[in-house]
């Protein structure tokens, strides 16, 4: 299969265009290095008058969507003791939390002293989601070039909480402890509005409803909530805006009680349900969701291109693949 020749985008990615050299049009519209850490460095600096600001407010001052994984467990820690937030953190269960993902939640919120909670939906309705997730047409293209379909339903899900979670309770900071490589530096923080929240949840809910029906607006804010609310939080990833070191935040987070997860893929450190959502979406598409992800980091010389093939050679079991199709009801479309 041919490669982009400086990341690793491949001829199946959707609209790819190789030059005569064979580099793709996202690697040749990068802006240079020192272009990008001008970027970087404007927003974080934003950010930080941002956290000064809202550190002097009563109450949480942000809500972190914890996986578990190693990228929001560090932003966790970045947050709390470098940034000196008082952070309320939730889960999303989705049913397929990976047990040493669980582990590492309930040992570093301990060893942090950070609040957390858990938000579970009944396992019947999500497997309806998820179900017909794994089958193609419920998303647009352009929403699968970063995730699968199944996982495009379970951050939908995950998103809505957290945007509840922050109206209710008035938590200024929303935080997602996303990779440089999941979300692009023009979105890692910007400021949520009535009009932008409507636009948000609708796109949301919208693939939601078609799969599994109305219930799941219950985790969405309302139509009051929106009017309620005078003051809008910040959306925000902040791993995008410091320089992104793999080994150093392993370094950090594993004296917190952080263990690598040995139960799920290199590319998914808290999500069993990852390896099947990924092996559907190579499947039945014909190029990996994490693609994209991946060839960020190697533009932004986080990973070297062969690092990064690798991580996609790297797929979870056959054992845990088959399990989480079992539960879904969708092992014939591995057969």
């Amino acid at each position: 299969m041919k490669r982009c020749t400086r990341c690793i985008l491949p001829e199946t990615f959707p609209g790819i265009q190789f030059d005569a050299e064979g580099v793709c049009q996202y690697c040749r519209r990068t802006p240079a290095p020192e272009v990008r850490a001008a970027q970087r460095q404007a927003l974080r600096t934003q950010f930080e008058t941002l956290v000064q600001a809202v550190r002097e407010r009563p109450g949480y001052h942000g809500l972190v969507a914890w996986s578990g994984g190693k990228d929001s467990t560090y932003t966790v820690w970045l947050l709390k003791e470098q940034y000196g937030l008082n952070l309320l953190t939730f889960t999303f269960d989705n049913g397929f939390v990976s047990p040493a993902a669980w582990t590492n939640l309930r040992t570093v919120s301990e060893t942090l002293g950070v609040d957390h909670l858990i938000v579970k939906p009944r396992f019947d309705l999500l497997r309806a989601i998820f179900a017909r997730s794994g089958e193609p047409g419920l998303y647009p293209p352009r929403a699968l070039e970063r995730a699968s379909g199944i996982c495009n339903s379970c951050m939908g899900l995950a998103k809505g909480v957290g945007l509840r979670l922050a109206l209710e309770r008035e938590i200024p900071l929303l935080i997602y402890g996303w990779s440089p490589g999941q979300v692009p530096l023009h979105a890692a923080l910007f400021r949520l509005n009535r009009a932008l929240l409507r636009t948000m949840v609708q796109a949301a809910v919208t693939p939601l409803e078609q799969a599994a029906g109305p219930w799941v607006r219950q985790y969405f804010p309302d139509a009051a909530l929106l009017e309620r609310i005078q003051e809008y939080p910040y959306n925000t990833s902040p791993l995008a805006l410091v320089d992104y070191d793999e080994a150093r935040i392993l370094d950090i987070i594993q004296p917190l009680g952080w263990r690598r997860p040995e139960d799920t893929d290199p590319n998914s450190t808290n999500c069993l349900l990852n390896s099947l959502a990924n092996t559907l979406h190579l499947r039945q598409l014909g190029y990996h969701p994490y693609e994209m992800e991946l060839s960020g980091l190697v533009r932004d010389g986080v990973l070297t291109r062969d690092e990064a093939l690798s991580r996609l050679a790297a797929a979870g079991s056959a054992q845990v693949v088959q399990e989480a199709a079992r539960r879904l009801g969708l092992a014939e479309l591995l057969a």
